[in-house]
């Protein structure tokens, strides 16, 4: 190799899986009616997560049955328990702005 050429892609290149949390971008627009109404809710929440939690749980349910990611317990996500009956999630927007799918 010389000072200023670029290396060889040949000569030690291996390729390696995205980074935990890195995964396909939406390109079809399959999950944006929930991205959409995630976002809604963090603007009118003052971008407070909390009450929009549920939300996010569906977002991502869309994503992981659709194999933009790969599936992953709740508990890893941080929404064990989110959306559950009996859970103690505050929640401040109203469930009719949830997308129809």
């Amino acid at each position: 190799m010389s000072f200023g050429r670029p290396p060889s892609i040949s000569v030690g290149f291996s390729a390696t899986p995205p980074d935990r949390g890195s995964f396909p971008l939406d390109h079809y627009g399959e999950c944006k009616q929930y991205m959409q109404t995630y976002l809604n809710c963090l603007r009118k929440n003052g971008n407070n997560s909390t009450p929009c939690r549920h939300l996010n749980k569906d977002y991502l349910e869309c994503r992981m049955n659709r194999g933009l990611m790969e599936r992953d317990d709740w508990r890893n996500l941080g929404l064990n328990g989110v959306g559950e009956s009996g859970s103690s999630t505050v929640v401040k927007d109203n469930p009719k702005d949830r997308p129809n799918v």
